[in-house]
């Protein structure tokens, strides 16, 4: 890290984010910073972690509103963000894969940043903030959103770094990182906008701490891997039916382990893995999470340095949570909270801090901005603003969050209130074949069904009826009486 990135980090934490109270407003609507991490689950300082160093995350979380019961509407990259980006759930977005490009099928459709383009705002990204496999083109993303041309943000890194390891320390600096290279495309554009005159709205979406867990041998220096805990509960759940819920793991085994002592590299094998193969995948993914807290710590004091702050909306979000270790899973693609459940963090000039843990969803970003920039909120929108909880974090919305999945044939909706994880795997002509309850108040680890107990049978009929009510994608299905 060069010196001056290390001034600027240190500006940062020691300023505060916005003026003190009762101080003026810029008379230019809101700027919006809008941080994408891909694959970060709620492991920061601030969301409880004792292992994981995020100075940068703890401070911003708090100076903001942390949403700490925040979902995603489907645990893979592509469908959750472009549900997020479009204020959609996923069956009305079209994308429910890897592969749908989003305007094939909705040529039409309004994405966030268009609105705030379309509303006279300066809008740019640098990074990943829609998953380029369902966009137009991987080099040009979403023309229609961007009034700044989008363009690969890493044509200097060295993309050698991230290799077939999953986790591998390397003595590099920063910028020859692809996620240094995103942090320096975005500082160049906070520059050029923060002096143009008018409103901006910038996104920035760091890739780590996805696989491979390939970042600067400074951010391993900063635990010890021997030291760490392993999850308790690494089987599947007791009391039902666990295909539908687990895995085996592709992503991860799409990656190899380091070379052992012998110098011999080994797959990784089926079922629980090795201590050390498990503390070795931990060490990579909590020194990711810390180098992208550094390069956050880099562009909020950039913030900083334009005097744009006062005047300008933080929201840092992740696409969908990852396990690590528990129920033997490495990665997302589940119905469970693990892979569901993500950080969110609101950072609004003159509102409230503090936790506000009401169930909400990543849907909800979109109206919240469209009401934070005092516009008129366009129609069709389907999450609903979070502004109430950010004038008063105690607020309770009295929704459930809705979050998806396909596997076997079945299309799995699962259902977060503030006590129950309550899922109906459905197949598309309309039968449920399997359900499964979880009392997350008891049972947070989700180690056991308790939807085939007889005692609990009026409860899963209620929560049927709730899932139903509130799942768009759910009421396209053929009626069905479980």
């Amino acid at each position: 890290m060069t010196k001056i990135n290390g001034l600027l980090i240190a500006l940062f934490l020691a300023l505060p984010l916005h003026a003190p109270a009762g101080a003026a407003q810029g008379e230019m609507p809101p700027n919006i910073l809008f941080i994408a991490v891909d694959d970060l689950k709620p492991l920061t300082g601030w969301y409880g972690s004792e292992t994981v160093k995020t100075p940068a995350f703890d401070r911003l979380a708090s100076q903001s509103t942390v949403f700490t019961a925040a979902y995603t509407q489907f645990p893979v990259c592509g469908p959750s963000r472009a549900s997020l980006l479009t204020g959609l759930r996923p069956e009305s977005s079209g994308v429910m894969d890897l592969k749908t490009r989003m305007r094939d099928i909705h040529p039409d459709i309004l994405t966030l940043p268009q609105f705030f383009k379309n509303n006279g705002y300066q809008t740019a990204a640098a990074g990943k903030v829609f998953d380029p496999r369902n966009v137009d083109s991987r080099d040009d993303d979403d023309p229609v959103s961007w009034t700044i041309p989008y363009r690969q943000s890493h044509p200097d890194a060295d993309r050698k770094l991230d290799h077939n390891f999953a986790v591998r320390a390397i003595d590099a600096p920063p910028e020859r990182f692809i996620d240094g290279a995103i942090n320096a495309r975005g500082i160049e554009l906070m520059r050029a906008m923060a002096g143009a005159g008018q409103p901006f709205f910038l996104a920035v979406g760091y890739k780590k701490p996805h696989l491979p867990f390939a970042v600067p041998q400074s951010f391993f220096e900063l635990y010890d891997r021997d030291a760490f805990g392993l999850e308790p509960w690494q089987e599947a759940p007791t009391g039902g039916d666990a295909s539908y819920l687990l895995w085996n793991n592709n992503e991860l085994r799409s990656y190899v382990p380091a070379p052992g002592p012998d110098g011999v590299v080994k797959e990784y094998p089926e079922g629980r893995l090795p201590d050390g193969q498990q503390r070795e995948l931990l060490h990579g993914y909590y020194a990711a999470v810390s180098f992208i807290d550094s390069l956050l710590a880099e562009l909020l004091a950039e913030l900083e340095k334009t005097g744009q702050a006062d005047n300008t909306i933080i929201v840092l979000w992740g696409d969908h949570g990852w396990h690590l270790g528990d129920h033997g899973l490495w990665g997302k693609h589940t119905t469970m909270e693990q892979a569901n459940r993500v950080p969110l963090i609101i950072h609004a000039p003159g509102r409230k801090t503090g936790n506000a843990a009401t169930p909400v969803e990543l849907m909800d970003l979109f109206p919240t901005l469209v009401e934070l920039a005092g516009l008129d909120m366009p129609p069709g929108l389907m999450g609903k603003s979070l502004v109430p909880a950010l004038d008063d974090p105690a607020t309770d919305f009295n929704d459930p969050a809705i979050s998806q999945y396909k596997r076997k044939g079945a299309y799995g909706y699962t259902m977060r209130t503030d006590r129950y994880r309550y899922t109906e795997w459905i197949m598309p002509d309309g039968r449920v074949v399997y359900r499964d309850l979880y009392d997350m108040q008891e049972d947070p680890g989700e180690t056991r069904n308790i939807g085939d107990l007889p005692e609990n049978a009026e409860l899963m009929d209620s929560l049927a009826a709730l899932l139903r009510e509130n799942s768009d994608g759910m009421k396209r299905l053929k009626k069905s009486n479980p």
